[in-house]
């Protein structure tokens, strides 16, 4: 989700997937921050990959995907031929360039590829999240936009890159990278740093979200959590040993489908599938 997917890897993963699974359907999915998504999704798909995901031009790039027309363009007249007439793609690309200039104000600010997302490692979604997660986590708007105001962009991201560090270098999606965000925001607020956070560990009121993280709510990372920072942070709280979701109860499909029937004069079919 940060984009830090790059050619030679997704080479390198997309050729084990395909053969271990040859039969199995490989759909590949990143975003552009540094630049190079272009590179990895060809990469990807001459390698075996049978999706790659874009993003029409216009709303393309950085913390987008990367662009439709150049992977439709660069793949024409090859073996591996979208099918797509790039100029089919014009309308498309003309319509959402003005609908992004409708919307200007709500984006990240970010003008060009950033190759520092592979030392922070900040997903897409977290630019333009970052304030919204402010809000989430019941910070005070004025005392946050101050700090925020005081700290430049990279200092931002090398607060997100401690913290990701301090989780024990996780895969970040969502919500763990939600998780991520909020101990970065956290430590920006308290003026902390990495040092600091393990120091005092002990003493520190974490976002509830960094506590279910290492009580292993949302699973248990690969190579497990750091300690002592686990010990510290969860204290005698409750802690998951395995997938959360296999406390869960079995559900019984055909109960809840004869449910909405009961309560509903038309149920679609698979309606039943966000029922719970």
């Amino acid at each position: 989700m940060a984009g830090l997917l790059k050619p030679a890897a997704a080479t390198m993963l997309v050729s084990a997937l395909r053969r271990e699974y040859p039969n199995l359907p490989i759909h590949v999915h990143t975003h552009d921050t540094a630049g190079t998504g272009v590179a990895s999704m060809l990469a990807a798909a001459a390698a075996g990959a049978d999706a790659v995901d874009t993003a029409i031009d216009s709303m393309s790039g950085m913390t987008s995907q990367p662009s439709m027309g150049a992977i439709v363009n660069a793949l024409a007249n090859t073996d591996r031929n979208t099918g797509i007439e790039p100029h089919e793609m014009t309308k498309l690309i003309e319509y959402w360039e003005s609908t992004r200039f409708s919307y200007a104000a709500f984006e990240s600010g970010q003008k060009s590829g950033s190759s520092e997302v592979y030392e922070h490692e900040m997903p897409g979604g977290q630019y333009t999240n970052l304030q919204f997660q402010s809000t989430s986590l019941g910070l005070a708007d004025q005392r946050l936009t101050s700090l925020l105001a005081r700290l430049s962009p990279e200092q931002v991201k090398k607060k997100y890159g401690e913290a990701n560090q301090l989780l024990g270098d996780i895969v970040k999606v969502t919500p763990s990278s939600k998780v991520v965000g909020d101990l970065a925001q956290f430590m920006v607020t308290n003026n902390l740093d990495a040092k600091a956070v393990r120091e005092q560990a002990d003493s520190l009121a974490f976002p509830s979200s960094v506590v279910e993280f290492f009580q292993g709510a949302i699973g248990i990372p690969y190579g497990g959590f750091p300690e002592p920072l686990r010990t510290q942070v969860v204290k005698d709280l409750p802690t998951f040993s395995g997938r959360p979701g296999e406390t869960l109860p079995p559900m019984d499909f055909d109960e809840i489908m004869a449910d909405l029937k009961k309560r509903y004069e038309k149920v679609r079919g698979l309606i039943w599938l966000s029922a719970g």
